[in-house]
Order: structure tokens, then sequence, then C-alpha cells
């Protein structure tokens, strides 16, 4: 008779994966994404934190908001509708050529203006929920 198999351990949470994420990093990578998905909380009150692909922290309203992935020499934070988002402060610095997504490289070192990144936050969760609406 086989022994039964013991139960699995249960998985951690996205929020917790995070916090890992940022702790691991242990640079200043680290210190901006904690710095960035605080001011993601604070212009959107009812986000919610998921890990996707296999260790990407995703931050949702109606819908994907935005990605925030760590590299050797930037952590890139990226829009998953960043195309259709005004962008008057010119924020986004990467992936300009593609037709939906946009995104914004953060090296060492650079000051991130927050104001602005918050009011593409709200406007990515507007658009979110605006499609959804029209999906109704």
């Amino acid at each position: 008779m086989s022994k039964p198999a013991a139960p699995a351990k249960a998985a951690a949470s996205p929020s917790k994966l995070i916090d890992a994420r940022i702790r691991e990093l242990g640079d200043w990578r680290g210190e901006m994404l904690a710095r960035v998905r605080h001011l993601i909380k604070e212009a959107d009150a009812e986000v919610t934190e998921e890990w996707k692909w296999r260790g990407v922290p995703v931050w949702e309203h109606a819908g994907i908001i935005c990605t925030g992935e760590t590299y050797k020499t930037v952590v890139k934070l990226t829009f998953a509708k960043g195309a259709s988002l005004d962008d008057p402060a010119g924020l986004f610095n990467s992936s300009l050529e593609g037709n939906v997504r946009r995104a914004i490289d953060i090296h060492e070192g650079e000051k991130l203006n927050e104001a602005a990144l918050k009011k593409l936050i709200r406007a990515a969760v507007a658009l979110n929920m605006s499609v959804r609406a029209r999906k109704k």
C-alpha cells in the first residue's frame, strides 16, 4: 500500500512574493521597485497585486495596469495599454514602437516624477474601467 501524498505547501500570496523579490534584489532596484509599488498603491487604493509569468510583479484594477520587471541595469514599468494613455510628462521612454504597450525604464540614480507616475496609474485604471464598462 502506498503512502498518502503529503499536503502541498500553500502558495505564497502575490504580495508576499513581491516582498521577497524586493528583499532578494537588495540594491537600488529593490528600493525602486518598493517605491514604485508604494506610489501605485497611493494612486489607486483598490489595486491588486499579482505574480505572473514565472516571477513578474503585476498591478491590476479592472485589468492589468502595469508590470514591474527588474533587470541588471533597469527597473521597467510596462503599461499594458500605455499607447492609449496621454503622457504629458514624457515618462514613457521604452517600447515606444508598439501599438499597445509602453514602458518606463528607470536607471540607477534617476529621479522619478512621482506625481506624473500617479497620474499615469490613475489614467490606466480609468481606461481599464471604461473598457470593462463597454463590454457590459
